[in-house]
């Protein structure tokens, strides 16, 4: 049985549609928050395995903004890019292409893996007023609080896409290791919403298209990190990292955020990795100052 949804409630009260769009020759799976005459507009993009649910949590708590939420190339459901490896280049390329057409100007938001994702393609030119990371990779993962589990998982998914097909595919959606993964990123004692994580995971962290996009994937958010491309980045640029985020300690959060020409840091306690999961409140609460109409005398 499904856990129950903690934001469930609030996201009853957004209105949403799927929709489809043609990118790079392959066709792109959205959802579409809030009204569509949404005084502002964000394109979020969702982190590593994940795909447009894990974002649900704080679109829930952005009433009267649109929110528009694609699932990556050969993650959730859109399908990969046909003949490409799905690198960092594929992925910046596709958003920019994805933002222009569907909506161009909007604010450009990422989380996790999806900071990268976005820092690369607004750094490479991708026309936006502002930018959202959520626990940014502000530093290579390998040398992280968790280095050592992110070597383990070197291997991990070395070993899926060297295994026969079949093997390499099922240990690659090992339940066991997904649930390890969930674990080792909650920080939360919460068990009604620990609950509700795992199975979030459980129903949402395996669906890639196959075991070569996945690991392609994987590169890409082991070998970059936002410190590349921040220098480039002159939009305002709002940071959301936590204090026990074992992937980007958070004084690796703090150097990043004097990489960019202007940056506003926030830091939210008691959390890791799983901002979007367990405190998409604060989260949103930050979201929704930084984008406020400026006041007269502010910028």
């Amino acid at each position: 049985m499904p856990a129950p949804h903690p934001y469930a409630a609030l996201l009853d009260e957004i209105p949403v549609s799927r929709r489809e769009v043609s990118v790079l020759g392959g066709t792109t799976a959205y959802w579409d928050y809030g009204p569509a005459d949404a005084p502002i507009t964000v394109v979020a993009v969702h982190g590593f395995r994940g795909e447009h649910h894990g974002l649900e949590p704080v679109v829930a708590h952005l009433p009267g903004m649109r929110v528009i939420s694609p699932d990556l190339p050969g993650f959730g459901e859109t399908a990969p890019i046909a003949g490409r490896r799905h690198d960092l280049s594929l992925y910046a390329q596709w958003l920019s292409e994805f933002a222009a057409q569907v909506a161009p100007g909007a604010v450009i938001l990422g989380h996790s893996f999806g900071s990268i994702v976005v820092a690369a393609a607004v750094a490479a030119g991708l026309e936006t007023p502002r930018v959202i990371l959520v626990n940014p990779i502000g530093a290579p993962a390998l040398e992280g609080p968790r280095g050592i589990l992110t070597r383990f998982a070197v291997f991990y998914y070395w070993a899926g896409a060297r295994m026969p097909s079949r093997a390499g595919t099922a240990l690659l959606r090992n339940s066991a290791v997904v649930r390890i993964m969930s674990v080792s990123m909650a920080k939360t004692k919460d068990p009604d919403l620990r609950r509700f994580i795992h199975d979030q995971h459980d129903t949402y962290f395996s669906r890639f298209a196959d075991r070569d996009v996945l690991h392609d994937a994987f590169l890409a958010s082991v070998s970059h990190d936002v410190r590349e491309f921040a220098p480039e980045i002159t939009q305002p640029t709002l940071l959301i990292a936590a204090e026990r985020d074992d992937i980007t300690p958070i004084e690796a959060e703090r150097v990043l955020a004097r990489l960019f020409a202007d940056a506003t840091l926030v830091e939210i306690p008691d959390v890791g990795h799983l901002i979007h999961y367990e405190t998409p409140e604060p989260a949103a609460a930050a979201i929704s100052d930084f984008l406020a109409p400026a006041e007269p005398g502010t910028r």
